[in-house]
């Protein structure tokens, strides 16, 4: 009995010296309003995550750097010393100049020059008047008038080509079935006046008696294409 009074007398003054804590069914939620950040100020932080002050010190670095390097061509002349080597390097190669009108270069069998017309080896005019050339001329530079021969067959009375409108298009040959009307090698062929450009049947035969060789030639070699 004794025992069991000094044993309670302990939980007494225990209980004395430390009182419990009042229980409470749930504990507080923790405030959830987020903590602002302190402002930074703008001067502190880039775009690119780089100092301002660097980046001020490597732009000012390349403007040096190019006055140094426009300083450095314009006082050394590099420019023109590079345009100096390269008419050197020229100086001694191969000249592709030509003293014209002395020395020609050469013209491709396609060329397309002053207007012709053609004969036969007899001496007959190739051209049998069927104005096809004058049909397909896109700038209707030629006129033609022919008349009936005795043999049925027909002959120009005039074929005229005014060469202030001809483009040299080279359409006229292509539509001749019997090559009568050509556009030859000569190209050296200026005037003096208007009327020296308004060919007539006589000029074209004349020019193509002086050209015949020739003519025949490039056609020979074109006949290879068509």
């Amino acid at each position: 009995m004794a025992m069991t009074t000094r044993l309670a007398g302990r939980l007494l003054r225990r209980s004395a010296l430390h009182p419990a804590r009042p229980f409470s069914a749930a504990a507080p939620a923790p405030d959830q309003t987020p903590q602002q950040q302190p402002h930074q100020p703008p001067h502190q932080f880039s775009p690119t995550g780089a100092n301002p002050e660097d980046t001020e010190v490597t732009k000012d670095s390349k403007d040096w750097s190019a006055v140094l390097d426009h300083s450095v061509n314009t006082l050394f002349l590099s420019e023109m010393a590079r345009g100096m080597g390269l008419a050197l390097k020229y100086f001694f190669e191969k000249k592709v100049t030509i003293n014209y009108p002395f020395e020609k270069g050469p013209l491709s069998p396609r060329f397309r020059g002053e207007h012709a017309l053609r004969r036969y080896p007899t001496g007959e005019e190739r051209c049998i008047a069927c104005k096809l050339c004058e049909a397909v001329c896109p700038a209707q530079a030629i006129t033609i008038e022919a008349e009936a021969r005795e043999d049925g067959s027909r002959r120009t009375t005039r074929y005229d080509i005014d060469m202030t409108k001809c483009i040299y298009c080279g359409f006229c040959q292509e539509a001749c079935p019997v090559d009568a009307i050509v556009e030859g090698p000569n190209f050296e062929f200026t005037t003096e006046t208007h009327e020296e450009l308004l060919y007539d049947k006589e000029k074209l035969l004349e020019n193509g008696d002086r050209w015949e060789t020739e003519i025949a030639e490039n056609l020979r070699a074109e006949s290879l294409y068509r």
